[in-house]
């Protein structure tokens, strides 16, 4: 077992195999003086000797011992270092809870990826905090598992997005049971957006989704925007890591109904595909910036009896469109493709444009590049989310808050030099801290 000292950056490893050899003129240590510098001393660690101060060498010269090393700068030994730290937090209930939780839905257990979810999707700190260890470990057995992938993906992850009334959810109850039958097992992340007035979400996707909720190959999870914008959750990127680890290896995103602007989806997923009906607009409306340049491909719905016509035109005329907008990847230029959910026809080629996109990007590198972008975006994500809580509840700036609201609603200042107020405030009691 190892343990630490409690000095920066000293490790050692005590009981009898693991003490260094003993050199001549210290028992255990072996001393050198490096030219210029103060005195020098190796200590046998976890992987070999190492130099430390001659302080640090006189302490574990001394037999102390501690459960983990001091705060050192946080690299990526301390972050494992404050992994551990809140492992030690933990009561045993909750490392108990912890350990069920992670080896069920290592092994594909849908219960524990449903609480394990709910958990990440929870508010409260201790629970936040349980759900941050869960999603390390599951991190850990997934870039593991794609080691062993020769890095490569295990999953294909979807973004599926559109205005409301495209026939997302329809098309996911066919198109879902097509990939299980195929063999693949399929987990939806169907997001409702939530009431301004109560803060309720009615959930519905799944009503739409019966013959595919009863395929055990297949899992779906709703969930509420609970006011995050973008068409998606707060808690969308942890709950993709986690279906994954569960074992599912398509991963369908559907965002709620979004307008022009509201491709956040774009950001979590390998490929996003925007689903438009025949009356959907005219040419003007592909050439329009935003989430239209984002598609990776572009799908027009309802393909069918009256509508057949209409959805030719306007997959034509967004063929057009495309060309002349900028393209996302060097291997890959979007397309625009018809579908019926009510005959199920055009679900085959789909497909096969789909695992095309995959292939070619995974052949390319630029998937493995896109998702390490992702993993970037996802991180300031959770900063943007966090820092007005954490600015909120700094004592200092909690203090002004009620005064200086005040006197914005007076008029007395601008909303702006409030802001600033508070910001400089927040940043000097930091410094002095």
């Amino acid at each position: 077992m190892l343990q630490a000292l409690l000095l920066p950056g000293v490790w050692c490893r005590w009981g009898g195999r693991a003490r260094a050899p003993a050199l001549q003129g210290s028992p255990g240590l072996a001393q050198r003086r490096a030219p210029g510098r103060q005195l020098h001393s190796l200590v046998w660690g976890p992987r070999g000797l190492r130099p430390v101060q001659a302080a640090a060498a006189t302490a574990a010269a001394a037999g102390l011992r501690g459960l983990r090393p001091a705060p050192a700068p946080l690299g990526l030994r301390g972050f494992r270092t404050e992994q551990q730290q809140m492992a030690l937090t933990l009561s045993d209930w909750e490392k108990r809870l912890l350990e069920r939780l992670c080896s069920g839905l290592l092994g594909g257990d849908r219960s524990c990826l449903a609480e394990g979810i709910t958990l990440a999707e929870s508010t409260n700190g201790q629970k936040k905090h349980l759900a941050r260890l869960l999603l390390q470990k599951v991190l850990d057995c997934q870039r593991e598992r794609e080691r062993l992938n020769d890095q490569k993906p295990l999953a294909f992850r979807m973004g599926l997005s559109g205005p409301p009334g495209a026939g997302k959810s329809t098309f996911i109850e066919k198109f879902g049971k097509m990939l299980t039958g195929k063999g693949h097992k399929v987990a939806v992340l169907a997001v409702d957006p939530s009431s301004k007035t109560t803060g309720g979400s009615l959930l519905g996707d799944k009503t739409r989704m019966i013959e595919l909720s009863r395929d055990m190959n297949a899992y779906i999870r709703p969930s509420p925007t609970l006011g995050t914008l973008g068409g998606v959750t707060r808690t969308t990127n942890e709950a993709i890591l986690l279906c994954e680890g569960a074992g599912y290896d398509i991963i369908l995103v559907e965002t709620v109904g979004v307008g022009q602007s509201e491709f956040a989806v774009a950001d979590m997923v390998d490929m996003f595909i925007l689903f438009i009906s025949p009356a959907g607009g005219d040419e003007l409306q592909g050439i329009k910036r935003g989430i239209i340049e984002m598609a990776d491909l572009v799908v027009v719905t309802k393909a069918d009896g009256e509508l057949l016509g209409p959805a030719r035109k306007i997959q034509a005329e967004y063929t057009s469109a495309l060309k002349l907008l900028h393209k996302q990847s060097k291997s890959w230029r979007p397309k625009v493709m018809r579908v019926s959910s009510k005959y199920g026809e055009g679900f085959t080629s789909l497909w096969e444009k789909m695992t095309e996109f995959h292939t070619t990007l995974g052949a390319t590198g630029e998937l493995q590049i896109k998702r390490q972008r992702q993993q970037k975006v996802w991180m300031w994500n959770m900063i943007q989310e966090n820092v007005t809580e954490y600015l909120c509840n700094h004592p200092a700036v909690r203090n002004q808050i009620p005064n200086l609201e005040e006197k914005v609603v007076r008029g007395d200042i601008t909303p702006g030099l409030a802001a600033d107020i508070l910001l400089r405030t927040f940043s000097e009691k930091k410094e002095i801290l």
